[in-house]
């Protein structure tokens, strides 16, 4: 299928994991994805894999915490590739503990990396889609700003945040022809959870009905179909991607 052919998407955090497979989903379908993070070198290799399967991509550097990064890198695709059609906000830290030892630093790097640089970036792309009438941002939350999670206010008030976001933009851009949705991962096979004890991954599958964890393409996957025509009738949704962890 190429139903994205003459879109281009911009996916954070596509130098690996998640953010990897959203880029290969989306390439896979047609779009021209320009591939962000900081790390140049990764980037380059997502982009010659794409490339070598017969899609179109290029490596833009980001720093999602810096305003002045996200100014330069969206003004950097825009130039280079002439617009933006798709934004997947993917990219986005951790600083886990216990709230009574939570460095104000923490929960404040957190936010400004996972919800203040998404809105940043969405700022700064905005008007190329409201240029072409037509537009989708993904922005990629976690169940646990559905759920909370000990060990981490940071992160789930981040994450949480930008559900609030994904639906106040969802209103504001409507009558332009661009839909803004979330989608919240649940527990998912990353190198983050690789490093989990047998013990803890016990523990967590109890926990989900399918009783696997999730793979990244299945992220993708939901990604592909946000990003599609046969979703243009859906904004202001939270996609729940968690093997039945979370039923809200």
């Amino acid at each position: 299928m190429s139903h994205l052919n003459g879109k281009v998407a911009l996916v954070t955090g596509a130098s690996q994991g998640i953010g990897r497979a959203i880029a290969l989903e989306l390439a896979k379908h047609g779009a021209t994805v320009a591939l962000a993070a900081r790390s140049l070198d990764k980037l380059e290799s997502v982009a010659a894999e794409i490339v070598a399967a017969g899609g179109a991509a290029k490596a833009f550097t980001i720093d999602v915490t810096s305003e002045e990064s996200i100014k330069a890198a969206a003004k950097a695709v825009l130039a280079d590739l002439g617009a933006v059609h798709i934004l997947v906000n993917n990219a986005g830290i951790t600083r886990d503990t216990l709230a009574l030892r939570m460095k104000t630093s923490d929960f404040e790097d957190v936010l400004r990396a996972n919800l203040t640089g998404s809105f940043l970036l969405t700022q700064a792309v905005i008007s190329s889609m409201m240029k072409a009438r037509w537009g989708r941002i993904i922005n990629i939350t976690s169940v646990v700003g559905e759920t909370g999670a000990a060990g981490q206010a940071n992160y789930a008030a981040s994450k949480a945040g930008l559900i609030g976001l994904t639906k106040s933009l969802a209103r504001e851009f409507a009558s332009r022809g661009i839909t803004v949705n979330a989608i919240a991962p649940g527990f998912i096979q990353t190198a983050m959870t690789d490093v989990l004890t047998d013990a803890q991954k016990t523990g967590i599958l109890a926990q989900v009905p399918l009783a696997r964890y999730g793979a990244v393409e299945d992220i993708a996957a939901a990604a592909g179909f946000l990003a599609s025509e046969g979703a243009g009738y859906i904004t202001g949704h939270t996609l729940d991607v968690n093997g039945g962890l979370y039923m809200g």
